[in-house]
């Protein structure tokens, strides 16, 4: 099993900033992906950037050329750094942890991005 920890979520003004981090613990294999969702309430969740071992990057449509996502692989830590952040942008952030792209096994209990406008 392989637990995720997410923080950094809150409440910011459009055109601010905030930096996700999320830290897996327990049977971490490698190689692996790590990733940002977003999931608002009925609807499904969406791919906002993910990052594999090799730090290859793979961003969704909503996050190109505001956001940013690493990874730490000595903490088992990845980042997202949000900038330029819209309303639009509000909802729950998952941290999710797997094997493949697309294919993410394990997933934290989300965090709040509320931006206003």
């Amino acid at each position: 099993q392989v637990q995720l920890v997410e923080s950094g979520g809150g409440l910011v003004q459009a055109g601010g900033s905030l930096r996700l981090s999320c830290a897996a613990s327990g049977t971490i294999f490698t190689p692996n992906v790590m990733g940002w969702y977003r999931q608002a309430p009925g609807k499904l969740r969406e791919l906002v950037a993910a990052i594999n071992s090799v730090s290859t990057t793979n961003y969704g449509k909503s996050a190109k050329g505001r956001f940013t996502i690493s990874r730490d692989n000595a903490e088992n830590s990845v980042y997202l750094q949000m900038n330029n952040l819209k309303p639009e942008d509000t909802d729950i952030y998952y941290c999710g942890y797997g094997r493949a792209w697309y294919s993410l096994d394990y997933w934290g209990q989300g965090t709040q991005v509320t931006v206003s406008s």
